[in-house]
């Protein structure tokens, strides 16, 4: 059973992925609109990722007895001066995001409620991966800089990024 606190913080991570999902969603209609198919494509299936993260906290807060509860959104930004900015915006959110995700540990920890803390974990490990994948596009695009050839090159090739982290499971 859940008490009404992470309950609560729970209701509010679910609103916080939702909104995750529509920043995405956003980015990646700004990316098709510029011709960049690659990071359209990229961006449209971080947004269904994100989502699919919501939908893991509304079922596991309703299974836990409490009312998973979808709530209002605030609108995502829609246009970006650039697509380097688009992606420090993206990686700032990835920071907000993993703090809301810390914060919501700590909160299992003092309610004592050792199955959020154990479910929890695995959004831990997912932020690991997210920010350090926002770290690598943006460390990626600096060394492009204004180059055309170089923006080309990481539009076709960033469908098919991968970043391996500490946290990702397997050998290293």
């Amino acid at each position: 059973m859940l008490s009404k606190t992470i309950e609560d913080a729970l209701n509010a991570q679910i609103r916080i992925e939702a909104e995750s999902s529509q920043i995405y969603l956003a980015m990646a209609c700004w990316a098709e609109v510029k011709g960049l198919e690659g990071v359209a494509n990229f961006m449209y299936a971080q947004s269904d990722e994100e989502r699919e993260h919501m939908l893991k906290l509304v079922k596991f807060v309703n299974e836990r007895g409490g009312h998973a509860k979808i709530s209002q959104l605030n609108a995502p930004n829609v246009t970006f001066t650039s697509f380097k900015e688009m992606f420090e915006k993206l990686y700032e959110h990835e920071v907000y995001v993993s703090q809301s995700i810390n914060e919501l540990v700590h909160i299992s920890l003092q309610e004592k409620d050792y199955a959020s803390h154990n479910f929890l974990q695995w959004y831990v490990a997912e932020q690991i991966e997210e920010e350090a994948v926002a770290r690598t596009i943006l460390d990626k695009i600096n060394m492009i800089g204004d180059d055309k050839g170089g923006l080309y090159l990481f539009d076709r090739d960033i469908e098919n990024l991968t970043v391996t982290t500490a946290a990702t499971p397997g050998p290293q």
